[in-house]
């Protein structure tokens, strides 16, 4: 089932400037806490969609504040969680280290998807063959740089239906 939602349940949090979430709360005089963002999201998850996607902002492990991770707001909720990898030098490492910690942390790596947040990097191809080969996940797809930004157009290079079959 599909459901519209008011902009304040899909984005209950909008800090700018687009910067790690700790500094971002920190300039705008707010606080950041995993339990609430937590609880945002179960509000969410509990009207009854066939799938709810909660996005993260700045990686697995970026700050909340001085004791929690955003990760520990995927960790409170207890699901899968999708990887996204921006394709550039280093992002193997990257990718690999991330996968690690997830599944440290008690969570599945339900899939991944390939972003380029910028012009193609080089060795594209051979770096995407090497994530499928050593990434546990299956890939959901691959995002091209978009300029501007498009989410509808970006959302149509994502299989959204591999998680649905898990």
């Amino acid at each position: 089932m599909t459901l519209e939602l008011p902009y304040a349940q899909i984005n209950p949090v909008a800090l700018q400037p687009a910067i790690a979430p700790h500094i971002a709360a920190a300039q705008a005089g707010r606080s950041l806490s995993a339990d609430r963002l937590a609880g945002l999201c179960r509000g969410v998850m509990h009207a009854g969609a066939d799938l709810v996607l909660v996005e993260g902002a700045g990686g697995w492990r970026v700050p909340l504040g001085p004791r929690e991770t955003l990760a520990d707001v995927a960790i409170n909720l207890g699901v899968d969680v999708i990887l996204v990898v921006a394709m550039r030098l280093g992002c193997i490492n990257h990718a690999l280290l991330t996968a690690e910690s997830i599944r440290a942390d008690g969570l599945r790596l339900a899939g991944w998807v390939a972003n380029q947040p910028g012009e193609t990097m080089a060795c594209y191809a051979e770096n995407l063959d090497t994530l499928q080969g050593l990434l546990p996940a299956p890939l959901l797809g691959e995002v091209p740089f978009l300029s501007p930004f498009d989410p509808e157009l970006a959302s149509q290079h994502i299989d959204i239906d591999k998680l649905l079959l898990k």
